[in-house]
């Protein structure tokens, strides 16, 4: 079968052929129908550092994608042939004591599939039955292929109480922008959101942002300064970006949170923990998607509280134009976009 890889060490990704994958005991196969291309895919593409040192070619990339089972193996009861699933991209050893705890998204046994083994941008994949997730018939499978993405926005918005509160969002990235529509879909009061893309800025108020400025163009704490004098209830740090976690930290109101999912390109980064500790804010790290909390909270989301994340899905084309995918989002011209197998 033809399936998306990393075949060199070097930039780029080819369209080769591989073995097609057979079911192991505690697998299913699942017959790939969309996938979603993630800012993970782009550094394996670009092939910078993070990726020099993580990935071993030949690899089968993709950990963002949809299909319906066709195959189960021995000792799988709880998924069956015809049932449609999404991927989850975290495998984690189910003895590992941080799973056991309730922990399994940061599990020390995690690996990635499409980076440390072979993922889905294939025609058939094969991963274990818990990572294939139950999808709900009435989501569109566009939007079904990216919900490894969309869960890490709402593991990070879920992470306090959003319903009649002030959020400001920096980087209006995928995630980003999915985090405004589940804003939205929880009843915040008022949706800040901060990004230099014109393109996304567009994007992010078509998902509903009340406010959404420009860094590069506007005084970000003046603006929103003058429309919450005692700060946002909470700040969703998405960029990465240095000078957001100063933004968040001043921002947010005394008593409120900071939830910091971007990463930063440097290790080391200058704090006012003084600033911190004054304010009682609380810091929290979101890395991936609850397992399996979640995944339940989304699927509630999209099918009884209205989530509509299809605007970000803005270009979807057949897999074999994955190489066009990747120009698009290193110029930043896209939201997301979806591969059909």
């Amino acid at each position: 079968m033809k399936a998306i890889a990393k075949t060199r060490p070097e930039p780029g990704v080819e369209i080769i052929d591989v073995v097609e994958p057979t079911v192991r005991p505690g697998t299913v196969k699942i017959r790939v129908e969309h996938g979603s291309v993630c800012g993970t895919d782009l550094h394996i593409y670009n092939w910078d550092a993070w990726a020099q040192g993580r990935i071993h070619p030949v690899r089968v990339i993709g950990h963002e994608f949809c299909g319906t089972i066709v195959e189960v193996g021995d000792g799988v009861t709880e998924r069956q042939v015809g049932d449609f699933v999404a991927s989850e991209s975290h495998i984690v050893d189910l003895d590992d004591p941080d799973y056991l705890r309730g922990d399994g998204h940061v599990a020390r046994s995690t690996r990635i599939l499409g980076v440390d083994v072979d993922g889905g941008f294939a025609p058939f994949a094969v991963v274990p039955w818990q990572n294939a997730r139950p999808t709900p018939a009435a989501v569109p499978k566009k939007v079904a292929s990216m919900q490894d993405a969309l869960g890490n926005a709402v593991h990070t918005v879920m992470d306090g109480p959003v319903e009649g509160r002030t959020v400001l969002i920096t980087g209006m990235g995928p995630i980003g922008l999915f985090a405004v529509a589940v804003c939205r879909a929880l009843g915040a009061a008022k949706v800040y959101a901060t990004e230099v893309s014109p393109y996304r800025m567009a994007l992010a108020e078509r998902l509903g942002a009340d406010c959404v400025l420009n860094p590069l163009q506007e005084d970000v704490y003046a603006v929103v300064g003058r429309c919450e004098p005692n700060g946002v209830d909470a700040t969703l740090e998405m960029s990465g970006h240095p000078a957001s976690l100063d933004m968040s930290i001043e921002l947010t109101r005394p008593g409120g949170r900071v939830s910091l999912l971007g990463l930063f390109p440097d290790v080391l980064r200058s704090v006012d923990f003084n600033r911190v500790i004054f304010k009682g804010l609380q810091l929290h790290g979101i890395v991936g998607r609850r397992m399996w909390e979640t995944w339940d909270q989304m699927a509630w989301l999209l099918t009884e509280k209205g989530l509509d994340v299809t605007p970000v899905v803005t270009h979807e084309m057949p897999f074999t134009e994955v190489a066009e995918a990747m120009e698009t989002l290193k110029r930043g011209e896209a939201g997301k976009i979806v591969l059909a197998f």
